[in-house]
């Protein structure tokens, strides 16, 4: 379709027509550690879970506020992350619980 309207409009290039109207969009932060991109250190803004065991264990990691975060990997749901300069394997749920600024 867009063609057919570059074919009725000769003057008008494509490339100008798009980038006039095309919507330019911020790349978002990550919210938490499920959204986090690999290799970029982050900081904990809270823990968050319905779970109160979930948010004991993830104390126990070292996830505080203010402590930085790095996502090593991710493989199958599993997260890698790196804290405190030690590595641990979380799940895609512990990893939705870490909030990040």
């Amino acid at each position: 379709m867009n063609q057919a309207v570059f074919n009725l409009l000769p003057n008008i290039t494509s490339a100008c027509f798009l980038s006039k109207y095309k919507k330019t969009r911020a790349p978002r932060a990550a919210k938490n550690l499920s959204e986090a991109q690999i290799n970029k250190e982050y900081i904990i803004d809270n823990v968050v879970a319905d779970d109160e065991e979930m948010v004991n264990f993830l104390f126990t990691l070292g996830c505080f506020k203010g402590e930085s975060v790095t996502v090593i990997s991710v493989l199958s749901e599993n997260y890698v992350i790196s804290i405190k300069d030690a590595r641990y394997s979380i799940d895609a749920d512990l990893a939705k619980a870490v909030i990040l600024y």
